[in-house]
This record gives C-alpha cells, structure tokens and sequence, in this order.
C-alpha cells in the first residue's frame, strides 16, 4: 500500500541517493555529504532492498543509473525540493510571517490593478507573504481547482475545465481596445467594431488567452479569418511589435495606458460586447479559505463594493 511504501523509504537515504547521482561515485558521495562511504552503501542496499530493483551500475569508474534509477531520481528530486520550500515557509512562520496566500492570475489582472492592490495589502499586513504568479485564464481555473491557487484572479467569462464547481466574486472591470499606429487609417476613429480592424495583419496573444479566444469567437461569428502576423506572450511585447508596423492588436485600454511610454500609439476602443469584460476571483469555497486569504479577498474586493456609491456620486 502506499502507506507501507512511505515507510519503507527514508528521506536520508533518497538525499544520498540523489548525491550519488550527483557526483557519480559513492565515495565522492560519501565526501560530500559528511558520511562514510560504507554508509551510503549500505544506504543504498537497504533503498534498493525496500524497492526491490536495482537503481545503481556499479563499476570501477563510479556508478550508472538503471531505467528504475533514473526514475526514482526525478520523484526524489521533486520531493527533497517539497521539503525544502516546506522548510523555508515554516521558517517564515517561526520569523513572525503569520499567513501565505497563493495567488494565480491572469496577465490582465496582474498588469491593471494587482500591483497597487497587493501593494497596499502587504503595507497594511507586513507579516503575510503572498505567492503570485501569472498564468492564462484557463490554468488559473485549473489551478484553483486543482488546490494549486488558493485563490485565482481572471477573466469571468473564461469556462472552468472539470466537474469541480468553482464560486465567484467580483474584482474589476476593463474595457478592451485595439492598438494601432498615430498613423493608421484607424487611429482617428473614436470607437470601432472588432470586424473592422480584420482587414489589417494582427498581433495576437497566446492561444489559451482569454483576448485571443474572444477574438477567434467574434472572427467565426462573422465569417472572417484573423491575418495573425505573429504572437507574443505579455502586453509589452505587443505594443513594441505594434510600435514597429507588425500590425495591430487588443489589450485592456488601462493597461495600454500604464506601458504606453513614449510610443506614438491609439487606443481605439472596441464597441463589442465583449470588449468589457468582468473580472472576477475565484476560489473553490471562500467560507473554507484560511483567515489570511479571507483577509486579502476582503481587501481585493473593496473596489467593487464602492463602485456603485462612486457611480451615484
């Protein structure tokens, strides 16, 4: 059972196991790490002895690692390092960091409004430590669900992958644009349809992206191909290629204004309907979420809930 398997593997054992890997000799092994070389054979025997298969060639020269061998050094590598972030979050906790909070977020949320947001949360909470990282729309649901995130920020109209049922609450809003040239024959315009901009070479994001599946979707609605001229994977690889006559292409209009610089570029704003988008945070169930994380969607939603007394005003 894998009960029984975990006791019958040591971690001592498996951290000399990668050594020797390492070095490709037992004694240099043995040098290293402050042991006997004796030791860390008989380590050794008793790893192979619990597995049942041999993990080492031993030859005069040093060691070789058998098909087994050269498996149980990934899954010991990716446990010995699960122990040391372990080690080193449960350190922060002794040194007075009380919560950590994982966060997954689309490119748009991290771009726009995270890093003013973030920033206030950890001015006001210096003792919470926040794991952010960013990713498509798509695998911030999937991390989420997967337990990977405790809580995902993204785009709402981006369907999860699964059966997991997922709960929602309110972020932001952004409003999509197309970026062209001052020069272009667009850029005068103050608004247009998406349809209209299919007549020029466009700069596109990744796939998976949320912008890049709207537009697919809003092309096959009326019959018409993309003239995709290239892809980047961040919104700044898209205005210098934008910047540099590669073509045009959709970003959230605040986040075009925040990395503008001084390029001569529009912003020509979308008048489709999905061009204002809704996003949103994510967690499988807010009310189970530890007291940190609770804290930090508290704190993220606060501009949502004082959106409708500013419209009033």
């Amino acid at each position: 059972t894998e009960r029984s398997f975990a006791r019958r593997i040591d971690l001592t054992s498996l951290q000399l196991f990668v050594a020797v890997c390492e070095t490709g000799s037992i004694g240099k092994a043995a040098e290293r790490e402050f042991i006997a070389a004796s030791a860390v054979s008989k380590r050794l025997a008793d790893l192979e002895g619990a597995l049942g298969t041999a993990l080492l060639y031993r030859h005069a020269r040093g060691v070789t690692l058998s098909p087994a061998g050269q498996s149980l050094l990934h899954h010991a590598r990716s446990v010995l390092y699960g122990l040391e972030k372990m080690q080193g979050e449960l350190s922060e906790y002794a040194n007075g960091v009380r919560g950590h909070v994982r966060v997954h977020a689309s490119i748009s949320a991290v771009v726009q409004f995270l890093p003013e947001d973030l920033g206030r949360f950890t001015r006001q909470h210096p003792q919470v430590k926040i794991d952010l990282e960013e990713h498509l729309s798509g695998e911030v649901l999937r991390a989420v669900q997967e337990g990977a995130a405790d809580i995902g920020i993204c785009n709402t109209g981006v369907t999860p992958a699964g059966d997991h049922a997922l709960q929602w609450q309110p972020y932001r809003e952004d409003h999509l644009a197309l970026i062209v040239p001052s020069a272009h024959a667009l850029s005068a315009l103050g608004a247009i349809n998406f349809e209209e901009s299919l007549e020029f070479d466009q700069v596109g994001l990744q796939p998976g992206s949320s912008i890049a599946q709207a537009m697919h979707q809003a092309a096959v609605q009326v019959g018409r191909a993309i003239r995709l001229r290239i892809r980047v994977s961040g919104l700044d690889a898209m205005c210098r290629m934008i910047d540099n006559g590669l073509g045009v292409g959709v970003m959230p209009v605040r986040a075009f204004e925040l990395m503008r610089g001084a390029s001569p570029l529009v912003a020509v704003p979308l008048r489709d309907a999905w061009a204002r988008r809704a996003i949103g945070l994510v967690a499988r169930d807010f009310a189970t979420l530890p007291v940190t994380a609770r804290a930090l969607i508290d704190h993220l939603r606060a501009p949502a809930l004082t959106a409708p007394a500013r419209a009033a005003a």
